[in-house]
């Protein structure tokens, strides 16, 4: 069965659009690495109190773990953009056979198969 990579091409630049607003919520586009996102500073506000300090140090870990899966995804639809560029969209990067319509469905970044659904969340 052929994979309709129009279709998922459309449903990724959505999301990537999402996610660019999303990313833009807690952080930069890195201007030394275009397509690389940081976290951004809280504020630049005087701190008199210790309590604020580990408060604000408290926030920025919680916006920096957000900036990094927001940031995984984005570089996973990018990927997956990339391969429906290059037409090997739809194709599991471990064994090489076509990856179910339905698991794209649900996930268009996906880069495995079902059967190596768990692999794939492991590879670089």
């Amino acid at each position: 069965m052929m994979i309709n990579s129009e279709k998922f091409r459309k449903l990724l630049e959505a999301e990537k659009a999402s996610l660019e607003n999303d990313l833009k919520q807690v952080g930069r586009e890195n201007p030394e690495r275009p397509g690389e996102w940081e976290v951004t500073p809280i504020g630049e506000t005087d701190v008199e109190f210790r309590e604020d300090v580990a408060d604000q140090m408290e926030e920025m870990d919680g916006r920096e773990e957000i900036e990094l899966n927001l940031e995984q995804r984005y570089e996973n639809i990018a990927r997956a953009l990339e391969k429906i560029a290059k037409g090997t969209y739809g194709i599991c990067e471990i064994n090489g056979e076509p990856i179910e319509e339905d698991r794209l469905e649900a996930n268009p970044a996906a880069r495995t198969c079902k059967a190596h659904r768990e692999e794939g969340d492991r590879l670089a």
